[in-house]
């Protein structure tokens, strides 16, 4: 939906000092909070009146959503009720504000997009995010997420974890945010903390990627710690019998727990090449486990499915 506004149709007015980030316009100031101030930045304008129950429903949330996006959205209120003319207007300009409430976003002086009724948050901060997508910004929330991917890229888990928090501070339902803690507290070998943190993840999350692919990867952290400090028993084992392929799984999963993911999968690999159907399976299956705790797109998970698919189809 696109449509530009005529100031002499609405009228003028001029704001002083920085914009707030959630203010009341009128019909005298329309124009400078609304068309004008769309020039510089996104502009949402919640449109309510006092006897509308539904948007006492649906204002608290936006308000939310907007203080979360520090400033890159701005919202302006404006009471129909109060502003019947402004009101009638718009709805010449075709806006339908027969239905309240109704939000309608703004870019440089035109109607850029809008929904009416009760949203939630999710599905209203889904809305700003595709606004500034479109405007040519994101959300704080998707800056810290950057920085926090960057932080446990770079080996630097302590710093990851206090970016993950200060995300789900703002957003407490970003999967991306749990899975990254909970891999974050792993990375520190904080086992106990993980859990923790796994059992306040909210529970509509539990099937996402990122939530099963997280606890998988602190499922495999818990199993391996004990084998992890007999590695070097299971190393010298596995070399005096190579047959033993139980021994070799518990090799795999001690060096998957000490951070030698590589030798892990060969390990397995090795064994799949060897006897495929050994044990119904098992290596496969310990195989898979490992790609979903170590994400699907991670590098190696990517080389060792490749890997995979070769010999599963040579």
């Amino acid at each position: 939906m696109s449509s530009t506004f005529d100031e002499h149709l609405i009228g003028q007015s001029s704001s002083q000092g920085a914009p707030s980030p959630i203010i009341d316009a009128d019909q005298t100031t329309f124009m400078a909070d609304v068309v004008e101030a769309s020039q510089q930045t996104p502009i949402l304008v919640d449109f309510w009146a006092p006897w509308c129950g539904p948007c006492k429903q649906l204002t608290p949330v936006l308000e939310k959503v907007i203080r979360a996006a520090a400033g890159r959205v701005r919202l302006v209120k404006v009471d129909v009720e109060a502003n019947k003319s402004l009101a009638a207007q718009l709805a010449q300009m075709g806006l339908p504000l027969q239905s309240i409430p109704l939000v309608v976003a703004f870019w440089k002086g035109q109607v850029l997009d809008l929904f009416q009724g009760v949203q939630s948050e999710g599905e209203i901060r889904r809305f700003v995010e595709a606004l500034l997508k479109t405007t040519g910004g994101t959300m704080p929330s998707a800056d810290l997420l950057a920085e926090a991917k960057k932080a446990l890229t770079e080996n630097l888990p302590a710093e990851a974890v206090e970016l993950y928090a200060q995300l789900l501070d703002v957003e407490p339902e970003n999967p991306e945010a749990w899975g990254g803690l909970l891999r974050s507290l792993l990375a520190l070998d904080e086992i106990e903390g993980a859990e923790e943190a796994s059992g306040q993840v909210p529970a509509k999350l539990d099937a996402h990627p990122e939530i099963t692919g997280a606890r998988a990867a602190l499922a495999l952290k818990k199993e391996g710690a004990k084998a992890a400090s007999e590695l070097d028993t299971l190393r010298q084992q596995a070399e005096a019998d190579p047959s033993n392929f139980d021994i070799a799984l518990k090799l795999a999963a001690a060096m998957n727990a000490s951070g030698q993911r590589a030798e892990a999968a060969d390990l397995l690999l090795g064994i799949i090449r060897k006897d495929r159907d050994w044990n119904e399976g098992a290596a496969k299956a310990e195989l898979l486990r490992f790609f979903e705790a170590w994400g699907h797109t991670d590098p190696l998970t990517l080389s060792a499915r490749r890997k995979l698919s070769s010999l599963l189809f040579s």
